[in-house]
């Protein structure tokens, strides 16, 4: 690292490459005596229990999940992904500071250390942060020695019995040094907001803190400049301000013709502020934020911009599936993209603030946020949860969130927590109002919110009138009545559906099933979408609830992607490590109900989505259902060209409402074709399934062909094992070999089978109902093409080539 660069402005190094990590809790490890040599050498963000193995003793839990309607205790397997993420660690790097760099203020930024942090530099301790979902900063000045070789060493405990999902383990968000002057823009210390927008002009308030760690008063100037989207200034402002230890400045500035931030336009602009002291700018800093007015109406539901927008959103827990915890940037825009792509327009950060890095791609991709902080208060879910540290730390991290975050447009109301079982208390509300009190004193802008799913315990105790948009989990059932009994409530479906299903698994008889109903031998829950838990439903139930309850501001649909833990309804039976709650299976791949939401919120894009796949050798004669859905208001099927019927969508019928069926077709092998009719009745579009033949070859086919060489990037490449004639073998489950040969390597493989116990960080994969994922990482700054290889016995290989630039 150099800080030797001209001027007195500030530098931020990303401390990615040079660690040592040990599993282990060491003594003494702190000590730059201490020899690491031994150590694995790792690149943070890391998270050291995704690459396994997957046990069912790693987090074997005997208990009472009131959340899941239980009332005695019983034996919970894979809660949290069956993976070893219970222990202690050590992380270790050395940097070094240039004797030039005396008179410099050395910080180190944490994104979130997995978790019980505690930090040291130079073997003394710096300081600690217990909640592994937190950002935090240290200043380092004092322990920091000039003109030598510098070690920072982080030591963090993940206990057990500490999370109901897979919360990873270790440093798996960024770590930044960031060296500035003795003044400068403090840390999280601008705060951009846009008060008020009309005729063509919008009023743009910047609240900018600065302190100093000279020790005397210094008179300085603030300079702020807002650039558009272009880099053109469109407003600029400045303040001659005395700085004593620390000062804040308000300034008020003006834009004319302001573009507006929305899902369908995300622009943005920028904030530039410049702090100097006789003429010379001694720091820099940048802030980027939207311009946007949104408004809850108890009647109307959700505005943005004055214009009414329905929530269309997803709950997001924050692992990647087969990555894991560790944060990657291209991960979650992947993730973020296949959503877009289905019509969602917000997301739901269950249940914990979020990597910045997914705020700042809903910044750029145009999604609304529920920005959520905690999923338990004083009384405990689970035995070593955020209960132990409610006391002494919810108001540093509830502050610490909403400073981090209050600069996103994206970002429209403020969680304080998630079924929290304070519902059930008489004095709930009055933590909840302590809550909401701190999110308005931080930021009095954006509404607060809370999930509730004890309904009637909440309202007994007056949690829903203490937040400003109370969140309903589940129980759309109940949606009427809230707003008939309670006028003034703005009502939302915070946590919604619930469904399950296995992608590309059917089983028969197809029927709406909740409970234990829907185990099956095989651990696998059928794809009809007609299964969920005991508080669940069909997305169908959720679409009829949003249909026919206008005033509603919209739903987050329980959850966007599968996730690691919580394998509802399997909890008691092994293998089954993962959730099937996800319209995306864990690797990402469309469930049959991607297709159910994107023909609802995306009603302008057509959609003719069959189900399911036609290979049912020893079936023939027997009934197989045919689902569609579709966009389009009525169809007609055909298997091997004989009419099957017309079915219209029928808005009396929960499952005929928004999908069409034929229950009563018997099974022959074929083609089975599905055609759209307009409104009077002509074709208009066309799908067909057709019953494969054997397995023949691999197909490789890449998100992306090329990717940045910066140690970071990847592409993920879907496996297809198909047929002779190219169609994916619904129900092939080949083991896949894989070879690289240049700049990358191997990030992850995956197939999005919940049952799975094969490694992620492996060279094969053993594909699930035809499919299968990798994941190629590019090598840092080596530029060139990395040839992949896909083998498996008896098929074709497949080669391709990804380029690193």
């Amino acid at each position: 690292m150099s800080t030797s660069a001209a001027g007195r402005e500030r530098r931020v190094v990303v401390l990615e490459s040079g660690w040592r990590f040990l599993r282990s809790g060491v003594a003494g490890a702190e000590s730059p005596e201490f020899d690491d040599g031994a150590w694995d050498v790792v690149r943070v963000p890391h998270d050291w229990a995704i690459r396994g193995p997957f046990d069912r003793n790693h987090d074997l839990q005997i208990k009472t999940v009131v959340e899941d309607g239980e009332k005695r205790p019983s034996e919970h397997i894979a809660r949290t992904g069956g993976l070893p993420h219970v222990g202690q660690g050590w992380y270790r790097r050395k940097f070094g500071v240039p004797p030039g760099s005396r008179g410099k203020r050395f910080f180190l930024e944490f994104d979130g250390v997995m978790a019980n942090s505690r930090v040291y530099v130079n073997g003394e301790y710096v300081g600690s942060w217990p909640y592994g979902y937190s950002s935090f900063c240290f200043e380092i000045t004092d322990q920091v020695r000039f003109g030598a070789e510098n070690l920072l060493a982080v030591s963090l405990e993940v206990k057990p019995n500490a999370s109901r999902w897979y919360p990873g383990a270790g440093i798996y968000r960024n770590v930044r040094l960031v060296v500035t002057g003795q003044l400068r823009v403090a840390h999280w210390g601008t705060w951009v907001t846009t008060p008020e927008i009309r005729e063509g002009r919008a009023a743009v308030r910047v609240r900018t803190e600065l302190d100093s760690h000279s020790g005397c008063a210094e008179d300085a100037e603030l300079e702020t400049r807002i650039l558009d989207d272009s880099g053109a200034e469109v407003a600029r402002g400045a303040e001659s301000v005395r700085v004593e230890g620390s000062a804040q400045v308000d300034q008020a500035l003006e834009i004319e013709s302001p573009a507006l931030w929305s899902p369908g336009s995300p622009r943005l602009y920028t904030a530039l502020s410049s702090v100097s002291v006789g003429g010379e700018i001694v720091d820099r800093h940048e802030t980027s934020f939207g311009i946007r007015e949104f408004r809850f109406d108890s009647d109307e539901g959700f505005f943005l911009n004055g214009r009414s927008t329905k929530l269309k959103g997803v709950c997001m827990h924050h692992d990647l599936g087969p990555l894991g915890a560790a944060v990657n940037r291209r991960a979650l825009e992947r993730q973020l993209e296949i959503l877009v792509g289905m019509g969602c327009n917000a997301v739901r950060t269950s249940h914990n603030p979020p990597a910045p890095e997914l705020l700042e791609l809903c910044d750029r991709m145009g999604l609304l946020v529920i920005d959520e902080a905690f999923d338990e208060w004083r009384l405990a879910k689970v035995e070593n949860g955020y209960n132990l540290l409610f006391d002494d730390w919810v108001e540093r991290d509830l502050r610490a969130m909403i400073r981090r975050d209050r600069n996103h447009p994206c970002v429209i109301m403020w969680s304080i927590g998630n079924e929290v079982p304070e519902q059930r208390s008489e004095d709930g509300a009055v933590v909840a109002r302590m809550l909401a009190d701190i999110c308005h004193q931080e930021d009095p802008t954006r509404p607060t919110t809370l999930g509730f799913n004890n309904q009637e315990a909440a309202i007994r105790n007056g949690l829903p009138d203490v937040v400003d948009v109370p969140g309903w989990n589940y129980k759309p059932e109940k949606y009427l009545e809230f707003h008939r009994d309670h006028p003034g409530w703005k009502v939302y479906g915070s946590e919604t559906e619930s469904c399950v299903s296995s992608r590309g698994v059917y089983h028969f008889p197809v029927e709406e099933v909740k409970r234990r109903q829907m185990e099956h031998e095989s651990n696998h829950v059928s794809s009809y979408d007609m299964c969920s838990p005991q508080w669940g439903c069909a997305p169908d139930v959720g679409f009829a609830v949003q249909d026919d309850c206008p005033f509603s501001a919209g739903e987050f649909v329980w959850t966007g992607f599968d996730y690691l833990g919580e394998p509802t309804p399997y909890n008691h039976r092994w293998p089954s490590r993962s959730s099937y709650f996800g319209i995306l299976d864990l690797c990402g791949f469309h469930k049959d109900r991607y297709y159910a939401y994107r023909s609802k919120w995306r009603p302008e894009v057509e959609t003719l989505h069959l189900f399911p796949h036609w290979n049912w050798e020893g079936r023939e004669g027997e009934v197989v259902p045919v689902h569609c859905y579709t966009s389009f208001r009525s169809a007609e099927l055909f298997l091997n060209g004989e009419s099957q019927g017309v079915r219209r969508k029928d808005p009396g019928s929960v499952y005929d409402r928004y999908r069409l069926r034929w229950n009563d077709v018997r099974y022959q092998p074929g083609v089975l074709k599905v055609v759209a009719l307009d409104e009077d009745a002509r074709p208009v579009s066309s799908r067909e399934v057709r019953t494969t033949g054997a397995a023949a070859r691999i197909e490789l086919r890449p998100d992306r062909s090329e990717i940045a060489a910066d140690g970071r990037d990847l592409s993920f490449i879907t496996v297809r094992i198909t047929d002779a004639d190219g169609r994916v073998c619904p129900c092939a489950g080949n083991l896949v070999s894989f070879e690289l040969d240049g700049p990358g390597r191997i990030a992850a493989v995956g197939s999005g089978d919940p049952t799975s116990l094969e490694p992620f960080e492996a060279d094969e994969r053993r594909a699930f109902n035809g499919l299968c994922l990798l994941i190629v990482k590019s090598a840092e700054k080596q530029s060139g093409r990395v040839k992949v290889r896909a083998t498996s016995p008896g098929l074709e290989a497949a080669e391709i080539a990804v380029s690193c630039v």
